[in-house]
C-alpha cells in the first residue's frame, strides 16, 4: 500500500472545494427549503386575516420584474430617445434603464414584513406615542372591492408616518411606499426594500429615469398592489397642508381604462402628532439664510436626543410625546369618478390630463383635510397664538380650549377628546409646551415665548383649515 503525499496547499484547496460543494449541494438547498416553507406558512396564515390579500405581483422574482420593466414597450421607446439625445450606444442607454429599474423595484419579503417590520413598527410607535386611530369613512372602506388597487393617500408631517401607518394598516393589507434617497444607506435600504418600499429620486429631471419610474408605478397599480402615497410630495415645513403634487396620481391614471382595468380606490388618511420629532429641523428649512448643518452635526444631535430620552426611561421619567393620531376618510373610486365626470384619462393629451388629474388630486386633498386629527397640542398652540401678548391663567386657557372644541365638534371636525378627560388631556398638553420651553410662566399666568413663535405656529397650522372654515 503506497502513501500519497500532497502539498499542504493542495490539501487545503481540496478541503475548501469539498466544503463549498457540501454547502452548495446539501446545506443551502435545505436551508432554502426550510425558509421557503416557513415563509409560505406565514403567507397562508396572513392571507386568511388580511382584507386585501398579498398580490402575486409581490411574489414574482425580482429579476423577472426588472426584465419586464426594461423591456416594456414605452421604456424601450424612451431608451431610444435617450440614446439619440445623449449620443450614446443603445446598449449603454439600456443598461442605464436596467440600473434604474434595479434601484426602484423592491424585494418584498412577507416574512420580514410581518415578523420583523410589523413588530418593529408596533414597538416604536407605541414607545414614542399614544396611538389613536379613527374612521370617518361612513363604512365605505369595508364596502370597497377587495380586488381593486387600493392607494392610501396621506398628508406628510413626519418620517414617523411610514412607521405609524404601516403598523396600523398591517391587519388589513401590506403597503408599498415610495421613499426618498435618505433611506438608501446600508443596512437600512435592504430592510426597506424587503418591506416592499421602492426608492425614488425626488425632482429628477432625467427623462429615462422618470419613464422607468412611471412604468413601474403603472405596472404595480394594474397588478393590484396596495400603495401609500404622500400627496404633498414631501414633509410640511410650516405645519400647514401643502398643495398636492400630481406625479404619482398621474402615473397611475395616464393609462387607466375605467371599463376594463380594475378599480383604483384612493383612501384619504389624515395624520397628526402632539409632537413631531423633527419639528425644529423642518422649521429651520424655512429660513433661507440658515447655514446647512453638517452630517456630523445631524448624527451628533440625533445620538444626544436618543441618549437623553433613554436616560429618562431608566430614571422612570420617560413620557411619550403625546398622541399620534391617524384617521381614515371616505374613499374615492377612480372608476366612479371617471363615470360621473365622463373622463377617460388614457385618451386625454398631457395638458388636459394634468388639468383633470389636478381636479381629482384636490378632491382627495380636501378629503384628507377633513380627517386630519385635532390633537391637544395643536389646540393649545392655537389658543396661545390667539393670546400672543396676553398673560392667561391655566383655567382661562382651558376654558378657551373647551369653547374651541365645542365649535369644532359642531363643524364636524375629527376630534376625539371626551368631556370626562378634557381637563387632564389639556393639562398634559400644557405641561408638554412648558416642558419644551415654548411657554413662559409668571405668578401662575402663562403666555407663549415670542422667540418660539415659529414652533407654536407649526402646530397650530396643522388645524388652520378648520379656523378658516369656521370664520367663513
Amino acid at each position: 500500500m503506497e502513501t500519497i503525499t500532497l502539498p499542504y496547499w493542495i490539501f487545503i484547496l481540496l478541503v475548501v472545494f469539498a466544503a463549498v460543494m457540501v454547502l452548495d449541494r446539501i446545506l443551502l438547498p435545505g436551508a432554502r427549503w426550510y425558509l421557503k416553507r416557513r415563509v409560505n406558512r406565514v403567507i397562508e396564515e396572513i392571507n386568511t386575516r388580511l382584507d386585501i390579500e398579498i398580490r402575486p405581483f409581490q411574489f414574482t422574482r425580482r429579476q423577472a420584474l426588472i426584465d419586464q420593466l426594461v423591456f416594456d414597450e414605452k421604456v424601450i421607446d424612451a431608451i431610444k430617445i435617450y440614446a439619440e439625445e445623449k449620443k450614446m450606444p443603445h446598449a449603454v442607454a439600456q443598461e442605464k434603464a436596467r440600473k434604474y429599474a434595479a434601484e426602484i423595484i423592491p424585494a418584498f419579503n412577507a416574512y420580514i414584513y410581518f415578523r420583523v417590520g410589523y413588530w418593529l413598527a408596533k414597538k416604536m410607535a407605541r414607545l414614542v406615542y399614544r396611538v389613536r386611530v379613527g374612521f370617518y369613512d361612513n363604512d365605505k372602506i369595508s364596502e370597497s372591492d377587495s380586488n381593486s388597487s387600493v392607494v392610501f393617500v396621506m398628508n406628510h408631517r413626519s418620517n414617523m408616518d411610514y412607521v405609524l401607518v404601516s403598523f396600523l394598516a398591517a391587519e388589513k393589507t401590506t403597503l408599498s411606499y415610495a421613499v426618498g434617497e435618505w433611506a438608501r444607506i446600508w443596512p437600512l435600504q435592504t430592510l426597506i426594500k424587503a418591506m416592499g418600499a421602492f426608492f425614488v429620486r425626488r425632482n429628477s429631471g432625467n427623462a429615462l429615469y422618470r419613464k422607468v419610474l412611471e412604468r413601474y408605478v403603472n405596472m404595480s397599480t394594474r397588478a393590484g398592489v396596495c400603495q401609500a402615497v404622500f400627496l404633498e410630495g414631501g414633509l410640511t415645513r410650516d405645519g400647514a397642508l401643502r398643495e398636492p403634487r400630481l406625479g404619482f396620481i398621474d402615473y397611475m391614471l395616464r393609462d387607466y381604462h375605467p371599463h376594463n382595468d380594475r378599480d383604483i380606490v384612493f383612501i384619504p388618511v389624515g395624520i397628526n402628532y402632539d409632537r413631531v420629532i423633527e419639528d425644529r429641523s423642518l422649521i429651520r428649512r424655512l429660513d433661507k439664510t440658515a447655514k446647512k448643518r453638517s452630517g456630523w452635526f445631524v448624527i451628533k444631535t440625533t445620538i444626544a436626543f436618543i441618549f437623553k430620552n433613554a436616560s429618562l426611561s431608566r430614571k422612570n421619567r420617560w413620557r411619550r410625546f403625546g398622541y399620534a393620531s391617524v384617521n381614515f376618510g371616505e374613499p374615492v373610486s377612480a372608476r366612479e369618478y371617471c363615470e360621473v365626470n365622463q373622463i377617460d384619462f388614457s385618451s386625454l393629451d398631457k395638458e388636459d390630463r394634468f388639468v383633470r388629474v389636478e381636479s381629482l388630486a384636490k378632491t382627495i386633498m380636501k378629503n384628507i383635510e377633513q380627517v386630519v386629527p385635532i390633537v391637544p397640542n395643536a389646540l393649545m398652540s392655537e389658543i396661545f397664538l390667539n393670546n400672543r401678548e396676553a398673560w392667561k391663567s391655566a383655567l382661562e386657557l382651558k376654558a378657551e380650549c373647551c369653547e374651541r372644541i365645542s365649535q369644532l365638534e359642531k363643524s364636524g371636525a375629527p376630534i376625539d377628546i371626551s368631556s370626562s378627560a378634557v381637563e387632564s388631556v389639556l393639562g398634559a398638553a400644557m405641561d408638554v409646551l412648558i416642558g419644551r420651553g415654548l411657554i413662559e410662566e409668571e405668578n401662575n399666568l402663562y403666555r407663549m415665548k415670542e422667540s418660539e413663535l415659529d414652533i407654536i405656529n407649526y402646530y397650530a397650522n396643522s388645524i388652520v383649515h378648520w379656523r378658516v372654515n369656521i370664520d367663513a
